[in-house]
């Protein structure tokens, strides 16, 4: 899930090829302290683009983009090849129907397919929008009882499988870097829980069991762990309230802290305890570190920012100081680049893009 708070009724949109207008690279991009940052270049130039994750060949990236001054009023899913030279355009095109709303794509190994999620199965319109009025204005996701995971060809954007049919929210979905599994969050079993899944067989193992919001798993690139975000209500209220807002199809992410188990699921560890919203966590290339995403430096829930830390919660360092958001970071196989979302050098909107830059250790 991004942050995009539009869910408004759009238009089919066909697939497209956008090349940007501009670019935009460069030191006057960086912030003073963000020295693992280098050649930073924008790729993505107004709207909501978020959730963008590395081909296994470190070449492409795929990513979900809304933008209703496009008519593109729902998160759809595209592709682009990251740029050789700094300064180039980046350009891409939509790879998912245009139909309902989607999230959380990635690659196959094998370059030729790709996995995501989509509602389009329950309509092709864009899902309604929450009422947070009704919540006293919290923040709060969708839970889509309409979301499904489906593997794609990334070439056409044909279906060619769909990997989840349980009634409920199936989305989240990453894989292992051998292509093997698949880990994605589901509700299927009245909570928001982890599972594995055997790509071939479609056999799968449910590897989280503690109450609360399991989700946006990541394997590490050796195979061996597991990474994710996860609330724990302990009080009375606290769990009555998660309880009331599931049945309802929706959670609050405002209270997460970053996990970490064997690839199994077994001994599963608290990495973080830094308080409000601690997300979007993966691995390093060298499967020694985490990082990921945080609110806790502000008590008013703003700005969003990036850190690294290592797997028993020691050394942690702030690797990103935008004043809005720096969110969804992945550093690419090759251990060589990094790709980010951040609302940094949009003139003032609420529009966030998309930055690669050089990952210097």
């Amino acid at each position: 899930m991004t942050k995009t708070t539009l869910y408004l009724l759009g238009l089919i949109f066909s697939v497209s090829v956008k090349a940007q207008p501009k670019v935009a690279a460069g030191d006057s991009l960086l912030f003073e302290g963000e020295k693992h940052f280098k050649n930073i270049q924008q790729l993505t130039f107004g709207g909501d683009n978020a959730e963008a994750y590395w081909s296994y060949d470190s070449k492409y990236l795929i990513f979900q983009r809304t933008n209703p001054k496009e008519g593109l009023n729902c998160d759809q899913i595209f592709i682009g090849k990251v740029p050789e030279k700094i300064g180039e355009p980046f350009t891409y095109k939509m790879i998912s129907s245009g139909k309902g709303r989607t999230t959380c794509a990635y690659f196959l190994p094998d370059n030729k397919h790709i996995i995501y999620a989509s509602t389009h199965e329950g309509s092709a319109d864009c899902p309604p929008v929450p009422d947070r009025a009704k919540y006293g204005n919290k923040y709060i996701w969708p839970l889509y009882d309409s979301y499904d995971i489906y593997m794609a060809d990334r070439n056409t954007g044909k279906i060619v499988k769909k990997l989840t049919t349980a009634k409920g929210y199936d989305a989240e979905a990453t894989l292992s870097y051998d292509g093997k599994r698949m880990i994605y969050c589901s509700d299927k079993e009245g909570d928001l829980e982890l599972y594995v899944m055997d790509l071939v067989s479609g056999k799968e193992k449910r590897v989280t069991n503690a109450l609360g919001y399991d989700g946006g798993a990541w394997f590490s690139p050796d195979g061996k762990k597991i990474v994710w975000r996860a609330s724990r209500p302990k009080t009375e209220a606290e769990i009555k309230e998660y309880k009331d807002l599931l049945k309802e199809g929706m959670v609050a992410p405002t209270n997460m802290e970053v996990w970490v188990a064997n690839a199994d699921g077994s001994d599963a560890k608290q990495v973080t305890a830094l308080g409000q919203a601690n997300w979007a966590p993966n691995f390093t290339a060298d499967s020694k570190r985490i990082i990921f995403c945080s609110n806790h430096e502000f008590k008013r829930g703003f700005p969003f920012n990036m850190y690294l830390i290592n797997l028993d919660g020691s050394n942690m360092q702030k690797i990103s100081r935008d004043k809005g958001f720096d969110a969804f970071p992945m550093i690419s196989p090759n251990g060589k680049k990094i790709v980010f979302a951040s609302n940094r050098n949009n003139g003032g909107t609420r529009d966030t893009n998309l930055f690669v830059a050089d990952w210097v250790e």
